[in-house]
This record gives C-alpha cells, sequence and structure tokens, in this order.
C-alpha cells in the first residue's frame, strides 16, 4: 500500500475512533473500579446450569476447582455458557466471578484497572478454597481473564493457590486491536481520556505500563503450569503469537495445528470451539490426556 494509500484509509478511520472515544466520555463518570461486585444474581444463574455450586465438593479424580474468569466486557455466566456445562459434564467443580465493574455499568465487566481485579481474583479464589476445601484451584481464563491471573500468580501471591492457569486468547502481551490502537497517537489526549474512564482496556495495550509490570523478569512463576490456547484467526488479541508465553513449563497452542479447518475467532474460541474446550481439558488434567483433533 503506498504512502497516500495508507494515509486515506486512516483518514476513514478516524470517525470511528473519534465517535468511540467521545461516547467512552459521555458513558462513564471519572471514577475507578468498585470492589468485588455483588455475585448473587450470577451464582444463581450459573447454580441452575450446575457451577458456582458451593456445595460441590471436588472427587479424587479431579481434586481441584476450576475457576473461570471472563474476558474484557464480559461476565461470569455469558462468557462460559458454553465451556463450563462441558466441564460440569465431566466431573468438575466449576465457578466464575465478575470482576473489574465500574460504577453504572452492568452487565459488562473487565473494566476497571487489571491490578484491582487481580485481588477480587484473589479474593474469590480464596472463597472457593475455603467452600470447596481444596488447597488449589486451576483457573481457565479468556482474553483480558487468560492474562490478569498472571498479575494474582506473581505479584498477590497466587502461586501458592494455583496448579495451572490456562488462557484462551489471551492478552499476555499486549494487542493491537489489529493496529487499531495505533490510530490513538494521531488524536491527543484520547489515550488520556481512555486510561481515565476504561483503564482496563488500556491496560492491555502493547507497551501499556501494566503490561511492562508484568512481564519484567519472565512471564511465568514456578509451580505453575500455563497452557496458551489461541486462533491464528484472532481479531481482538493481535498478533496472536503476542498470546504466548515463554517458560520451563509452558504449552502455546494454536487450535488450527490441530483442526486446520477451525475457523474459531477471538470469541468463538472461548463459547463454542469444541478443539480448544478439549486442549483445555487436556492442560487440566495431563495424566488423562488424549489427541485433540477435528
Amino acid at each position: 500500500m503506498s504512502h497516500w494509500r495508507r494515509i486515506r484509509s486512516l483518514r476513514r478511520s478516524l470517525p470511528a475512533l473519534a465517535l468511540a472515544v467521545t461516547a467512552v466520555a459521555a458513558a462513564m463518570a471519572p471514577v475507578t473500579a468498585s470492589a468485588a461486585p455483588d455475585e448473587s444474581a450470577a451464582d444463581q444463574s450459573a447454580t441452575s446450569s450446575g457451577w458456582n455450586d458451593y456445595s460441590c465438593k471436588p472427587s479424587a479424580q479431579h481434586p481441584r476447582p476450576v475457576v473461570l474468569v471472563h474476558g474484557t466486557l464480559g461476565n461470569s455466566v455469558d462468557n462460559w455458557l458454553g465451556f463450563a456445562p462441558y466441564l460440569v459434564d465431566r466431573g468438575y467443580c466449576v465457578f466464575s466471578l465478575d470482576y473489574g465493574q465500574l460504577p453504572g455499568v452492568p452487565t459488562f465487566y473487565g473494566l476497571g484497572p487489571i491490578a484491582d481485579s487481580a485481588k477480587q481474583l484473589s479474593a474469590y479464589v480464596d472463597r472457593v478454597r475455603t467452600a470447596t476445601g481444596a488447597a488449589k484451584v486451576d483457573i481457565v481464563g479468556h482474553s483480558q481473564g487468560g492474562m490478569m491471573p498472571r498479575y494474582y500468580l506473581k505479584f498477590l501471591g497466587g502461586a501458592a493457590k494455583v496448579n495451572a492457569l490456562v488462557g484462551l486468547a489471551p492478552t499476555n502481551h499486549g494487542t493491537t486491536l489489529s493496529g487499531l490502537t495505533k490510530l490513538l497517537d494521531y488524536f491527543p489526549g484520547a489515550a488520556d481520556v481512555l486510561a481515565k474512564h476504561t483503564p482496563g482496556l488500556t491496560d492491555q495495550v502493547v507497551g501499556s505500563a501494566f503490561l511492562t509490570r508484568l512481564n519484567e523478569g519472565g512471564d511465568t512463576v514456578p509451580g505453575v503450569r500455563y497452557t496458551v490456547i489461541s486462533t491464528k484467526y484472532d481479531e481482538v488479541a493481535t498478533p496472536y503469537r503476542a498470546q504466548f508465553l515463554s517458560g520451563s513449563d509452558v504449552k502455546n497452542v494454536v487450535v488450527q495445528d490441530l483442526c486446520p479447518s477451525d475457523l474459531s475467532e477471538h470469541v468463538t474460541i472461548a463459547m463454542t470451539d469444541r478443539v480448544a474446550f478439549h486442549e483445555a481439558v487436556n492442560a487440566l488434567d495431563p495424566e488423562h490426556a488424549t489427541p485433540t483433533t477435528c
């Protein structure tokens, strides 16, 4: 693409970004993330589908409860309508939380500062451990929810309480959002507006202060097994290889390497992709793993 064609393409994109920035600024009051939200409604809804049942006791076959961590703009129920029942049907005790809520913004979570969200995860893991009697949990997270637990593991003592972290399309090293984040440079003050009103978004932009601190000194901590499950068709956590982790106990998987016809993108890999589901279960129970195919 020539220089002038790039300029024309950029100009066509600017109104959409300007509208998004303006909408965020108008809709969000200048507030910080609230404390852990009331989870009673989510608990009731999920329990009716077989998860968030605090009377569940892990079996000898699956001795650790699984904590599901939704992605940005997701919530504890909708993000897991496919995968949570999949785990329950296989005998796991399954739990999910809402985190990162901004006051006045219902339904859509994961917008608060990620460091604060990690504290909410820490409290929730303790709640699950107390209810189930399990010494450790396994965590499966989608998008931000696959990356945010790494802060908990690294800085909040989570490594002693977590056996494995499985990330479905996690934003481990940030995202360019298919190049759209670069447009912020052309709007003076736009990045500051987004950081002020939706810090959970800007914390995930490539090169953010949050990600710089998170990844300093290595991607992983000892004692935790890490699995990253990605799709090459991801249009949100881009480039998709930036999702991968480096470390001694890490497995990075691309679903198309297991099933070339898999067309899942960023959302469907966590909601409907049985290839990703099967590989996630393999990561939770590697001693009984079976080949993942189409």
